[in-house]
């Protein structure tokens, strides 16, 4: 069985040791033009041209669990995609949200900027029940962020393209009921797939649906949210604050209008990491059951691109 691996990060000194030695009946080499046929492929934002050269492939896997990067190309006809289903990325994604709705919700930032100049201050605690969470995306991120943030006895808001049912979340689906989501919440928070649909799913229109003094949070992927119009709404008052961790360009370019903003904190796509040992112990465990001919979770439906 031949396995090859290529990442537009150039990690492959890392994953292509790992990959051989959870897979030691499999040859597993990093990608070049002109390799020979392999079984599978293990990549990471990969070429054309590895696309078009790996005619004979049973299976591609994505290391992460956005496939947006994979999923415009043109790939092989009838070959699965199989993404992440999680490799410890969910539990960081509940840590990092929970971190920013908490620290917008109790000001910490207010009490940073006052300690830091010698101001001794107090600010009156806030009613749970007027920051309700809304989770755009109930996936296996958005289930995990949702329960977290349900442990805190936030009131948690869920929308997904189709009906999902979960404990102590107020659960919204489909188009037409987006705006209703979007009215019954406050924190926004996108962990949704990207795709030609929800792209600039983040603009104007739907965010001005948020509850006054609306916060948003992105940890999906830059395209979901219009800069111009976050801006616009930051300025007028209409929302209070934003976390981002994603951005249309990374790195985020020198001069936009995000560094420095009063109202926005960053951090460098690093919300939720591609833990390696999980991840390929998932990979290897995927072919294993493909080689015997059973079924596998993380199935991209390509109609939908997720």
């Amino acid at each position: 069985m031949q396995v090859l691996y290529y990442s537009a990060d150039g990690d492959s000194a890392a994953w292509i040791p790992g990959l051989q030695a959870a897979l030691p009946q499999a040859q597993v080499s990093l990608w070049e033009p002109g390799a020979a046929q392999a079984d599978y492929a293990v990549v990471w934002k990969p070429s054309q041209q590895l696309l078009d050269e790996q005619s004979g492939l049973k299976a591609i896997f994505n290391t992460g669990a956005g496939v947006d990067a994979l999923v415009q190309l043109k790939l092989p006809a009838g070959v699965p995609v199989v993404r992440l289903d999680d490799a410890g990325m969910s539990v960081q994604m509940a840590e990092y949200v929970c971190h920013a709705v908490i620290r917008h919700y109790r000001e910490f930032a207010g009490y940073e900027a006052d300690m830091a100049s010698g101001k001794w201050s107090f600010r009156k605690p806030r009613p749970r029940a007027d920051f309700p969470v809304g989770i755009l995306g109930l996936g296996v991120l958005g289930e995990r962020v949702a329960r977290a943030l349900a442990h805190f006895e936030f009131p948690v808001n869920g929308w997904s393209r189709s009906a999902k049912a979960l404990d102590g979340v107020q659960c919204f689906a489909g188009a037409n009921s987006l705006d209703a989501f979007l009215a019954a919440s406050r924190v926004l928070v996108c962990l949704l797939p990207l795709t030609p649909d929800t792209r600039d799913i983040m603009n104007q229109a739907h965010l001005s649906r948020l509850r006054p003094g609306g916060y948003v949070i992105n940890v999906a992927r830059g395209a979901h949210l219009v800069d111009e119009d976050l801006l616009g709404l930051l300025d007028s008052g209409h929302l209070s604050g934003a976390t981002l961790d994603v951005f249309r360009t990374e790195p985020l370019p020198a001069g936009h209008p995000f560094w420095g903003h009063p109202k926005i904190t960053l951090t460098p796509h690093t919300s939720a990491r591609t833990l390696r040992s999980e991840s390929i112990a998932q990979i290897a465990g995927k072919i294993a059951a493909l080689e015997r001919g059973e079924p596998v979770a993380g199935l991209v439906d390509l109609q939908r691109g997720y």
